[in-house]
């Protein structure tokens, strides 16, 4: 792991960029803590660039509540090389939106199984290695999407014990299957009206997750009109769960 940049926030939070390997990412701590802190997982749809103010938001909303938070970018995005196989799913996902027609199985696999391949190790080693400063803490969180890699992370990761999930992405029916593997506390946030969501699957998906604590939290709204609350509600199930 390789830091490439660092800056102090005006809110106190040391900003750093980094890479491991060929993977970018970002880790946000406190300035000063008297003790290691949680790590919360930020996910995101890819394009950390384009994604950065939301990102940088919730993580430094993450380090306001006691937590350090670190985000990667996913293949195929951002300055990662393309995948021509995922540049040709999202060919055909958009095609078949435009005319109106049902998203196939396949192209919904296409599109997400190989990002899920390859994405959940990169998390792990992201985790192994922020988990070597001193500054950063034994309990991890997922909080985000690609929804299907936090289903992955949640069955293959011990150390994650709990996440929050945002329905907002199209999950291949392998995916519902595996969910049912998952045990540990869950908080999914679905907006009812995301005109990128098949609301439906996300239902699906939920019902399928084996967790003995899950809560869905549905919200009026498109994909960016999260309400406050929603995410004042993600951060007290964390707090139960992570501290």
């Amino acid at each position: 792991m390789q830091f490439t940049s660092e800056k102090l926030l005006d809110d106190g939070v040391i900003e750093r960029e980094f890479t491991l390997g060929e993977v970018p990412g970002i880790l946000w701590t406190a300035e000063s803590s008297s003790t290691p802190a949680p790590l919360m997982l930020v996910g995101h749809p890819g394009g950390l660039p384009r994604m950065y103010p939301r990102v940088a938001a919730r993580a430094r909303s993450a380090v306001a509540e006691g937590y350090a938070a670190v985000t990667i970018e996913l293949p195929g995005s951002g300055d990662r090389p393309s995948s021509a196989v995922a540049d040709q799913a999202r060919a055909d996902l958009r095609q078949a939106i435009q005319a109106g027609q049902p998203v196939s199985d396949d192209i919904v696999d296409r599109l997400i199984l190989p990002l899920v391949d390859q994405s959940v190790p990169e998390w792990q080693a992201t985790i192994d290695a922020v988990q070597e400063l001193p500054e950063i803490g034994d309990s991890v969180g997922y909080s985000g999407g690609v929804i299907s890699v936090g289903v992955r992370l949640a069955i293959v990761e011990p150390r994650v014990s709990a996440a929050v999930l945002f329905a907002g992405s199209y999950v291949p029916r392998s995916i519902i299957e595996q969910a049912r593997q998952v045990t540990i506390p869950l908080h999914v946030l679905l907006q009812w009206d995301d005109e990128g969501n098949d609301r439906q699957m996300a239902l699906d998906l939920f019902d399928a997750f084996g967790s003995k604590e899950k809560a869905l939290n549905a919200n009026m709204g498109g994909h960016t009109g999260v309400p406050q609350h929603a995410g004042e509600e993600a951060n007290r199930f964390f707090a139960r769960h992570l501290k």
